[in-house]
């Protein structure tokens, strides 16, 4: 159980870090949160423009509190 937790938490970082990488990419915002959408939507997750959105704030919120 404990080699569980800690394989999710590294999985857990790693997406973490693959997002805030793309958020704080010299491309624009907008095409950026567009790329993330495509790719969460390629892995069958469906994400409204408000969801999205909201998501993209509360990880900024996160990095900066």
């Amino acid at each position: 159980m404990k080699n569980l937790d800690i394989v999710l938490a590294v999985i857990g970082g790693a997406l973490v870090g693959a997002s805030l990488g793309l958020l704080f990419a010299p491309a624009k915002g907008t095409d950026t949160r567009e790329e993330i959408a495509k790719y969460l939507e390629s892995k069958g997750i469906k994400l409204k423009r408000h969801k999205l959105e909201k998501l993209v704030a509360d990880l900024k919120d996160e990095i900066e509190g």
